[in-house]
């Protein structure tokens, strides 16, 4: 081979080199110009925005981590405009269930202190007034409970118990209670021993809120709980026959100050359920519900079984 022709394939080769390099270097540039646009629009708001590049390519690496970072900025941005809005239904809540029952005490107490209100009126009144202030003592429980379970600082007491006892005891405070309020009720617990670990009180205060719903929200006749054993689960269902929850509403039946319609939202924190799936989480538990318009609602409360 010449020398001549030697030289020439060399010229090629590196000529062949530097046009792919440029090609490449074009390419890059280009995909970074991509970059900066996307960049742009996620620093503008779009948190939908994404880096594209193929696999293999000098991109990809960046292009795959900034997608990560992204992604979990958006995440983080979720979280953060979900605490805001629920810091506003607190200050709306506060607001009405606070200040209004607060005011009602004071005009009470303002009345049974006037001088011209006979000695029945004035109990007529004191008697008012420590129901408001009853009132407000339950809902200021519910919100501190409410953030004691969103700071993990809500103290549990596990403890192996048997069940089936506990739960007929509960149930056995509520008994005035449902006949008070004239709700026909119906219990299935089995006789033989069903042991979980769980915390008493916190099971008692879960059980107590499913109670209270229905009684405050339901519109229901009949009151049906139950208890059951199934594969290794104890399952503790509180059914009613009342209005029901419609299929948006049910979706949101555990979201903290969330109340549904009028229908079922009369009085009540908004907490109640909330604080029950909490505390059923805290103890390894899941709490559900289900539910159609005019066809009644069934909680279900879940913790695995233990042996004992």
């Amino acid at each position: 081979m010449s020398v001549n022709l030697a030289l020439l394939l060399i010229i090629l080769a590196l000529s062949a080199a530097v046009f792919l390099l440029a090609a490449r270097l074009v390419r890059i540039k280009k995909q970074l110009r991509c970059f900066e646009a996307a960049l742009g629009d996620v620093a503008a708001g779009n948190g939908a925005r994404r880096m594209i590049a193929r696999e293999g390519e000098e991109t990809a690496g960046p292009a795959f981590a900034m997608n990560g970072i992204i992604g979990r900025y958006e995440e983080e941005l979720s979280a953060l405009r979900r605490a805001q809005e629920a810091n506003r239904q607190l200050m709306t809540s506060l607001s009405h269930d606070v200040r209004t029952p607060l005011t009602t005490l004071i005009g009470y107490l303002d009345a049974a202190r006037r001088a011209d209100e006979g000695p029945e009126r004035r109990k007529t009144h004191v008697a008012a007034a420590c129901r408001k202030a009853h009132e407000l003592k339950t809902y200021i429980d519910a919100l501190f409970d409410w953030f004691k379970l969103g700071s993990g600082e809500y103290a549990l007491h596990m403890q192996t118990v048997e069940l089936a006892e506990l739960t007929r005891a509960l149930l056995a405070d509520w008994v005035p209670v449902l006949e008070e309020q004239g709700m026909r009720y119906a219990v299935d617990i089995p006789e033989r021993r069903i042991m979980v670990r769980i915390d008493p009180d916190g099971y008692a205060r879960i059980v107590g809120n499913l109670l209270s719903n229905v009684l405050a929200h339901s519109g229901a006749q009949t009151l049906r709980v139950s208890l059951a054993c199934e594969e290794r689960r104890v399952c503790l269902c509180v059914e009613d026959d009342g209005v029901g929850i419609g299929k948006e509403d049910l979706a949101r039946i555990f979201d903290r100050l969330y109340k549904c319609d009028k229908a079922r939202s009369a009085g009540g924190s908004g907490l109640g359920l909330s604080i029950a799936l909490g505390i059923a989480g805290e103890m390894g538990g899941t709490l559900e519900a289900q539910s159609e318009p005019g066809r009644g609602t069934a909680f279900m409360l879940s913790f695995p079984q233990t042996q004992g």
